[in-house]
């Protein structure tokens, strides 16, 4: 594991954005601290275990959207591959929301049955 990787801690998808190493004792095994931030949420997890603990890896299909049309909690996304409708909350990051009109295309990552729009595409 690494800065930049995705984990998956107490069931939620979270990017590393520290990694912490202590070396092995007399008796024990060498272990590892990582520090994570949620996708979904944004909440700071950590993790801690032997640097030989299985940890789950979670798949994350990025897909390109085009909004449909928005509220003010929630955002309607027409998959542009296979032109089925979801809807996705408003992301919490104040660069995103000025951004959501009708129209527009975005990048959608659907991981873990939840989705989240990551950005905007275009100059928009």
């Amino acid at each position: 594991m690494k800065e930049g990787s995705y984990i998956i801690i107490d069931g939620e998808p979270c990017k590393i954005v520290e990694v912490e190493k202590s070396k092995p004792g007399k008796h024990g095994s060498a272990k590892v601290r990582l520090t994570a931030i949620s996708v979904f949420t944004g909440s700071k997890k950590s993790f801690i275990g032997t640097v030989d603990t299985h940890v789950e890896i979670p798949m994350i299909d990025k897909r390109s959207a085009q909004i449909v049309s928005t509220t003010p909690t929630s955002v309607q996304l027409m998959d542009l591959q296979n032109f089925e409708v979801t809807e996705s909350p408003i992301p919490t990051e104040p660069e995103l929301q000025g951004r959501l009109v009708a129209g527009a295309e975005v990048e959608v990552w659907v991981v873990l049955g939840k989705n989240k729009i990551m950005r905007v595409k275009g100059s928009g």
